[in-house]
């Protein structure tokens, strides 16, 4: 198990780069072609977790509703965030995947609620919605990757 754990910090890592290489406009800027910008997707790749991992598992959410509300599947920009909100994106970055980890290690996912992902997936249970992550944040990354070339 600890693989993919080591894949998600990786992709964390990358993921904080960002955050921490690029200035608050580059972050909020949406490039001609795209719907949405580099924060987010950083911040997308939390809010998809918390749902896959702990809200399909039957556990409270270690973000807000509101953060789900601006950054779950289906959303999009609708305001610049603040620098303020950046550094609380950058910190969740960090603490939503250590908590994870913490909680897989603890056996507190002892139930799961089957989802079939919009990509034909079908999650049956922990395991598998955490594989799943690290193959959505792997293609959000490479869409952050995308966004830098225009921005």
């Amino acid at each position: 198990m600890s693989s993919v754990f080591e894949t998600q910090k990786t992709i964390r890592e990358i993921l904080v780069k960002v955050l921490d290489n690029n200035s608050l406009e580059q972050l909020n800027k949406i490039p001609s072609g795209f719907k949405n910008n580099l924060i987010w997707n950083v911040a997308h790749c939390i809010a998809s977790q918390q749902i896959l991992v702990y809200k399909l598992s039957g556990l409270p959410l270690h973000v807000s509703d509101e953060f789900i509300g601006k950054y779950s599947k289906g959303t999009k920009p609708e305001a610049d965030v603040t620098k303020e909100e950046v550094d609380e994106i950058r910190n969740l970055l960090i603490s939503t995947l250590q908590q994870t980890e913490d909680d897989f290690k603890n056996n507190v996912f002892t139930n799961y609620n089957q989802y079939k992902t919009s990509m034909g997936f079908d999650l049956t249970n922990v395991q598998e919605a955490l594989d799943f992550v690290s193959y959505h944040e792997g293609i959000h990354s490479g869409i952050i990757m995308s966004i830098k070339k225009f921005i």
